[in-house]
């Protein structure tokens, strides 16, 4: 028996391998897209990206280090450059699919981090392997939500849809932040009462009030509970971000009801001594219409001036009398603190004219009860 080179014996010692096979390598280095394995072979084994998943923005480097032992089948025994390459994106989905589905079927709160965000929803990543794709209507609890603002972080879910016939993996994390809203919602309902004085923050703006966030629940000021003044646009009185106090005034099926008219300072309290009936005040016209001025008496109450209360005489136009800025005085002939109204007349100060005074008089002299009994005892014509 002729001895042996050492080549022949390196040689022998070779296994033979042919493409579709089957074998383990040990990996020898690692680059960002590609891992070299020693087969066991004549040539050393190259792995590349492509060749591993359908991730092109994978780091190889975040996936084997060297030594460890992968799973490939033979793709090619030459690369061009000696080099044998593998393969092992079947082997690599078949075992994702069979994580994937293990984590489907637990029904548990998975943890992942956002790796890719685009129009359609997000892709997360479980322990640096498992891809989910979230979709925009499942990932945020609205829709104008910014889900860039998730870019690299962690964030929870469950797998809502698993169809591997379909390749179809749905993730949802809007379930659980609904959950999370509605369980603190619940605890901030528990300890709110009506008659509550609370301080909150104004998260959104409407035309017809704020809604303020109380401390994980919201409640909506109307625009006619903004305070005691006249009502105004709530986007020139309150802006996302202020804070408020507010006063909780109902609380119903969920909902509250707000507002900023504390008793103590209603200005109709003081009213009732300042503008009682009978009572010569001073006030500034604010606005004028068709059938009478609006008179400022502070800051928070306004009183009717009608026309037919400017003269004793017929007044055209209001404007002829009063016009806006004007500051006037005036008697207060009715007040009605239920409906928030005042009614002023500037007449009532005014020395009443002759000819009202006759024609006062005339109506005084009528006895009205003796002329209708005397209208009944009268015989009826035949």
């Amino acid at each position: 028996m002729s001895e042996q080179t050492f080549e022949q014996l390196l040689e022998a010692s070779m296994k033979e391998i042919a493409v579709g096979d089957k074998i383990v390598g040990k990996v020898i280095s690692v680059r960002e897209d590609q891992i070299a394995l020693n087969i066991g072979y004549k040539a050393d084994g190259i792995l590349k990206r492509e060749d591993y998943t359908r991730d092109n923005t994978l780091d190889m480097r975040t996936v084997a280090k060297v030594g460890d032992e992968i799973e490939v089948k033979v793709k090619k025994l030459n690369d061009g450059e000696g080099q044998v390459v593998l393969s092992c994106r079947e082997l690599v989905q078949s075992r994702l699919n069979e994580k994937i589905k293990a984590l489907y079927e637990s029904n548990q709160i998975q943890h992942g981090t956002v790796v890719e965000v685009n129009a359609g929803g997000m892709m997360v990543k479980v322990d640096n392997e498992v891809s989910i794709f979230i979709p925009k209507s499942l990932a945020t609890l609205k829709r104008n939500d910014d889900m860039k603002e998730l870019m690299g972080k962690e964030v929870d879910f469950v797998i809502s849809e698993y169809n591997p016939k379909k390749n179809r993996v749905i993730g949802d994390r809007r379930s659980l932040l609904l959950e999370a809203e509605n369980k603190k919602k619940e605890e901030a309902l528990s300890k709110l009462h009506e008659g509550d004085i609370v301080e909150g923050t104004v998260v959104n703006v409407a035309a017809y009030g704020a809604f303020v966030d109380l401390g994980g629940v919201d409640g909506l000021l109307h625009s006619t509970e903004m305070g005691w003044g006249k009502r105004q646009n709530p986007a020139k009185v309150f802006k996302v971000g202020d804070k408020v106090k507010v006063m909780i005034s109902e609380m119903k099926d969920g909902r509250i009801s707000l507002t900023a008219r504390f008793p103590e300072e209603n200005p109709w309290t003081l009213a009732r001594t300042n503008y009682a009936i009978g009572k010569v005040v001073k006030g500034t016209v604010a606005r004028i219409t068709p059938y009478g001025a609006f008179v400022s008496l502070d800051p928070y109450i306004d009183a009717l001036l009608h026309i037919s209360e400017l003269r004793y005489e017929k007044v055209p136009k209001v404007e002829d009398v009063v016009k806006v800025g004007d500051v006037i005085e005036a008697k207060v002939i009715d007040f009605n603190e239920k409906e928030g109204k005042i009614a002023l007349s500037i007449k009532a100060l005014l020395p009443v004219p002759e000819k009202v005074k006759e024609e006062e008089a005339d109506v005084a002299d009528v006895d009205i009860e003796s002329y209708a009994k005397k209208m009944e005892e009268q015989p009826e014509e035949q």
